[in-house]
This record gives structure tokens, C-alpha cells and sequence, in this order.
């Protein structure tokens, strides 16, 4: 009896030995797994010195383009903050999702998918949100993607758009002036609020593996910045819309009126704009990317700080571009160009070249297999996009043949669109379909030579002398983005 009890109690302890040496191996992995650092910032379109615009001044932007790499030519999957972030976060695209405008969630599509930070929690990361990453509204959240509440994640709570007396003491919409100017400090705002936050997060989570989500509102309308980002640029110097007009041979549906901007108070409901209120705008747009620009800074700054940046991965992502008086447009909500390429920045810890740029076509739907991939965590299925890890240490790799992108009309529908436009996008066209949603039948059709029309001023769909590419591009549209995928 007393042998049987000694060899117990020592099967006991060698289990007891063997678990605890699993549950710390286990620990130490997780621990070993890089962090995540997810910077979202609302309607930045590459108007950045590391995209080579010679008017932005975005130091913090280009040091994080130094360390890591610059995608030349990524697009955004529908060119509104709504469709394009639950795209983004699920890994699937809109006819997926379902969402195509700013009131329906995803979940209501898809109630059992496992978002990208939501895949992260359950790979043993913290996951947490500070600003603005799903959709703005409080029912737009999503709380089973974090480890603990969102912070400052719906602008009504979060802070102010404007703190001038003449635009937040105007009664009835939210909306006031287009622009404001006000010398304050940069937590006044809204974003500054958030950066903070941040910095404070970063300070409390920095002993685990974590998914740091942190989204900014500015550039977004209104352009609200402190006086020290408007005192950057000079007005008068800041280069005007290259491409006013709307493009030749365009069909009316691929338009749009500009009513979110024209539901300022301090811009005409219909009709030009004044020249001085374009460059007021555009030199606004310019000081809110400055003011976003240094809020970034202070979050590299704390991971400098803490010893965390070599064991971080960086990703800088826009949910769409945007148009400031190009095309006759204000504001996004389209199939152009414009509003469909975004800024994206990688940067990864231990990658061999820096500071690299690739013109690979991709898309923000890559985003959740590359983050997965990079953090060595299983593929996640179901998602409709592929990992990008192979463009870190080869830019220059052969990669997709198109992407994809879309857009409803009209834009604020009842229950479904009348009309959906597809828009693939090559290396050297852009071609677009508005078909009807219901029957599919094409009621219109762009095409845009970027070789020789980059700025899209002139459609040539119609024109016989492209009729091979229409129908070429118009069966890569139809076969979808799994045969323009490199294989």
C-alpha cells in the first residue's frame, strides 16, 4: 500500500511537472508573438510626403514609411467609412458582408464571423479599440472584437468636432462650419483625446501580445485642426484641383452632387464653389492630415519609449481616399480613382528591406490574412483576400492582375440598391459596370486609360477603338478577384 502511494504521488508530481512546464512553454509563445499596432485614419487619401506630395509636411507618417513598406497601389473595397471598415474587419467583401451604407451591420449578414481583432482575442492577444475603427454609431460597434469596452470609439461621446463658440452653439444638425481654425491645444479635439488614450493604453498593455486598434477622425469633414497645423501652409501656395471638371463621356450615375460637403453651413446647397472656399477647404484638409500626422508621431514615440517598437508590427491604413474639387466632387462615395486608392503602410519587425515601395495591386481586404500570417497565427478561412507577406522581401514579385471595387446608386437607399457599380482596376485601366441589382443587366460602363489619362478625364468605353479591352476587362470583372489572385 505505501509503494502503491509513493509511485501515485510520483506520477502525480512528473504530471503536475509536465503541465507546468507545458502552461509556461504555452505562455512564453504568446508572449513571444509580436504585437499589433492598427492605425485607421478616416478619408486620408496618399496625400503624404512619402507618396511623394511635395506640399504635405507628415514627418511621422514618412518615419514609419522608413521603417517598413509603402504600397503604391492599394484600393479600398467600397469608397464609404462604413462598407469599407466592415470589409476590412471581416475579411470579406461587401456583396459578402452586405453592408453597402452606414446603417446596416454586419452581423446581421454574417452573425458567427471572426473578425480580424476578434481572431487575434482568440489566438490569446489583448485586443482593444481607442477612436474610431467600425462605423461611428453606437449600434455599429462591435464588442465581441475586444478584450475590454471600446474607448472614444462613437464621435458623439468621444469629443467635440468643433470648440469655437459660432459653430457649436448653431442649433439643429451637427453640421456648422466646413472648416475651423482655433488655437488650442490638440486634446481639444477629438483626435487628440485619442491619441492619449492611446499613449495611456500602450502604457497598461505592454507586458502582453496585443491588438491595439486606434482610428482618427480627421481629415473627415469638418476640417477641425489646431491653429498650429493651418500655420504649416501657406493659402495661396497650396496647388488647386488639377482636374476640375467632370470627366468627358462620364455617365450621370458614376456622379454625385457633393451633398456631404454642401451640408455645411458656410457652403452653397448647389452651384460653384467660390475659389477662396476651395483653397480654404483644401488648406483645412492639408492642416487635419498635419494634425493626425503628429498624433501618430506620439504613439511611435511611446513604443520607442517602452522598448516595444522591434517586437510591434505597423499598419497605417485609410478606409478610402477622397476628392477635394476634382471631377467637379467633394468627399468620396464613388468608382473613380480618387476615392478608391488608399494609403497603406507595413512595417514588421525583422523585415529585411526598409523604407521599400511596391506598385503591387492590393487590397484592404488583404489586410486580415497578412496580419495573421506576419503574427504566425493558422490562416483564418473564409476570408476573401491573400496574405501580402511575400511583397516584404520581394516588392517587385509578380501579384494580382486586378482589384475590386464598388458602389450603390443611389447612394442613400431604402432597402436595397437600385444599382451597383463593379470596378475593376489593372495595371493599366480601370474599367467600371453599373449593373441593375436585382436583374444584373448593364445600364452603363467606364473605361479609364491610366497609362495615358491617370487623372480619369476621359471615358472611353464607348469608343470602338477599346472595344477589345471592354470585353477583356469585363470578363475579369465577372470571374472575380480568386482568378486575379497570383497562384
Amino acid at each position: 500500500m505505501k509503494k502503491m502511494y509513493k509511485n501515485n504521488l510520483l506520477l502525480f508530481l512528473i504530471l503536475t511537472l509536465i503541465l507546468s512546464i507545458t502552461c509556461n512553454a504555452q505562455k512564453r509563445a504568446v508572449k513571444n508573438k509580436p504585437n499589433i499596432l492598427f492605425i485607421a485614419v478616416d478619408d486620408l487619401r496618399p496625400n503624404l510626403g512619402c507618396y511623394g506630395n511635395s506640399v504635405a509636411i507628415t514627418p511621422n507618417i514618412d518615419r514609419l514609411a522608413a521603417r517598413g513598406i509603402v504600397f503604391d497601389n492599394a484600393y479600398c473595397q467600397q469608397a464609404v467609412c462604413a462598407p469599407s471598415r466592415a470589409s476590412l474587419m471581416t475579411g470579406r467583401r461587401p456583396d459578402r458582408t452586405k453592408v453597402w451604407n452606414l446603417n446596416t451591420h454586419f452581423r446581421k449578414a454574417l452573425p458567427d464571423v471572426v473578425t480580424l481583432p476578434q481572431y487575434f482575442k482568440q489566438h490569446g492577444y489583448h485586443t482593444e479599440c481607442v477612436g474610431k475603427i467600425y462605423h461611428d454609431p453606437e449600434q455599429a460597434q462591435d464588442l465581441v472584437s475586444w478584450s475590454v469596452p471600446e474607448t472614444l470609439a462613437v464621435t458623439g461621446k468621444a469629443g467635440p468636432k468643433y470648440v469655437l463658440d459660432i459653430n457649436t452653439n448653431k442649433k439643429g444638425s451637427w453640421k456648422a462650419a466646413a472648416t475651423e481654425n482655433a488655437n488650442v491645444e490638440d486634446s481639444a479635439y477629438v483626435d487628440g483625446k485619442v491619441s492619449r488614450a492611446a499613449v495611456n493604453i500602450l502604457n497598461t498593455i505592454k507586458d502582453k501580445p496585443f491588438f491595439l486598434a486606434v482610428g482618427f477622425r480627421r481629415p473627415h469633414l469638418p476640417f477641425s485642426a489646431p491653429q498650429k497645423y493651418w500655420s504649416m501652409y501657406d493659402r495661396e501656395s497650396l496647388p488647386l484641383p488639377a482636374n476640375p471638371d467632370t470627366p468627358d463621356g462620364t455617365p450621370e450615375v458614376a456622379l454625385h452632387s457633393s451633398k456631404e460637403l454642401r451640408g455645411y453651413t458656410d457652403i452653397p446647397e448647389s452651384g460653384p464653389i467660390p475659389r477662396q472656399k476651395i483653397r480654404e477647404l483644401i488648406h483645412g484638409y492639408y492642416a487635419s492630415t498635419s494634425f493626425i500626422d503628429a498624433q501618430i508621431g506620439k504613439l511611435l514615440d511611446r513604443l520607442e519609449q517602452l522598448h516595444l517598437m522591434e517586437n510591434t508590427i505597423i499598419v497605417l491604413w485609410s478606409d478610402h481616399g477622397y476628392h477635394l474639387g476634382e471631377h467637379n466632387l467633394w468627399s468620396k462615395t464613388t468608382n473613380f480613382e480618387l476615392d478608391t486608392r488608399v494609403p497603406l503602410i507595413l512595417s514588421v519587425p525583422g523585415q529585411k528591406q526598409h523604407g521599400e515601395h511596391t506598385d503591387a495591386l492590393v487590397e484592404l481586404v488583404d489586410l486580415y490574412p497578412t496580419l495573421a500570417e506576419l503574427a504566425g497565427l493558422p490562416a483564418p478561412e473564409g476570408v476573401e483576400g491573400i496574405s501580402m507577406g511575400p511583397l516584404l522581401s520581394h516588392p517587385d514579385k509578380k501579384w494580382k492582375k486586378a482589384v475590386f471595387s464598388q458602389f450603390p446608386r443611389p447612394w442613400f437607399y431604402k432597402d436595397e440598391p437600385e444599382i451597383m457599380g463593379y470596378s475593376v482596376r489593372t495595371r493599366n485601366y480601370r474599367y467600371t459596370e453599373w449593373l441593375d441589382f436585382r436583374t444584373r443587366e448593364v445600364k452603363a460602363r467606364e473605361l479609364y486609360n491610366h497609362r495615358n489619362d491617370p487623372r480619369e478625364t476621359r471615358n472611353l468605353a464607348n469608343n470602338n477603338r477599346f472595344s477589345e479591352q471592354v470585353d477583356r476587362l469585363s470578363h475579369v470583372l465577372k470571374a472575380g478577384w480568386q482568378k486575379a489572385t497570383p497562384h
